[in-house]
């Protein structure tokens, strides 16, 4: 299971200005986020800019679509957080930038040596009061669907191969959740988990991102023990992640929630609030996602 183990206490979650961030009832709170970038390049100022208002002790970032080489590590180790990188030249890419150290970083999703997509990375962070390991994932969008006369995937295709990379990650979270210890599962999924969680739902009927299988594949997950963060705090449609950048999409609220933080038991039971930073959409230059965040009592 890659020889993960929770590392030795670390030094208090700081917040901005170096304060200490804590609840009303005065216990230290980590706050985690995913946000799938769409590209360093090109959204670094965005980036930077939640980063610097946003205060994040830890994020999980998509899309960063560099190399870990050629990735502008100054720009965020200059804000004082650690980076650690599983890029892939042009696409793809993911990260994790926290306040603390990084331990026992493992990239890649194990159950297929051939696959060279980087879509997965793991590292453990520890306060006083714990460890938390971290997983951070671009899951395949799947489009197109191609299927055989019989409905099921053409092999080799690419929505096969979002299914099989679900089942993949199914088997991975099985290990983790093995360690008994608090466990957060981040990042662009590419999944509408429910029709409330899309503005037209009609329009992503045959979408992979929102075929009965792949939602048949989010739900097994879910049953494996996990609960989605932004659901357990917030109920109801019109909250989404992600708006095209086409037809003013933003404007008129025409979006889908496809990005998700999934806690285990253990980190189920430190869930302080999770929220969607909506606004960030209507920055300069942004991504066509926003960023999720949940704040852990940890």
């Amino acid at each position: 299971m890659g020889g993960v183990r929770a590392p030795d206490p670390l030094l208090p979650i700081t917040g901005r200005n170096g304060s200490v961030r804590r609840g009303k009832n005065g216990a230290r709170h980590m706050k985690i986020a995913s946000f799938n970038i769409n590209g360093i390049k090109a959204r670094g100022p965005a980036l930077v800019r939640w980063l610097e208002s946003a205060q994040p002790d830890l994020a999980v970032l998509q899309e960063i679509k560099s190399t870990d080489d050629t990735f502008p590590r100054a720009l965020i180790e200059d804000l004082g957080y650690n980076l650690e990188t599983h890029g892939q030249k042009g696409f793809n890419g993911v990260a994790i930038v926290s306040k603390l150290p990084l331990e026992d970083v493992t990239r890649g999703l194990p159950g297929d040596d051939s696959d060279p997509q980087a879509r997965w990375i793991e590292a453990t962070v520890s306060t006083e009061q714990g460890a938390l390991r971290v997983v951070g994932l671009y899951l395949p969008n799947g489009n197109p669907v191609e299927l055989e006369g019989d409905g099921t995937p053409v092999a080799g295709g690419k929505y096969a191969y979002k299914l099989a990379w679900m089942a993949r990650m199914e088997a991975r979270l099985r290990e983790l959740l093995a360690l008994e210890m608090p466990l957060a599962v981040m990042g662009d999924y590419n999944i509408i988990p429910q029709t409330e969680d899309a503005a037209r739902p009609d329009a992503w009927r045959d979408d992979a991102l929102f075929r009965l299988p792949s939602r048949k594949a989010y739900r097994r997950i879910l049953n494996l023990g996990f609960t989605e963060a932004f659901r357990a705090r917030t109920q109801g449609g019109g909250h989404y992640s992600f708006w095209d950048y086409q037809a003013g999409a933003f404007e008129r609220n025409d979006g889908i929630r496809i990005d998700h933080i999934l806690l285990n038991a253990y980190a189920a039971d430190l869930l302080q609030d999770c929220r969607i930073d909506s606004d960030v959409r209507a920055g300069e230059k942004p991504s066509d996602h926003v960023p999720i965040w949940a704040e852990l009592a940890l």
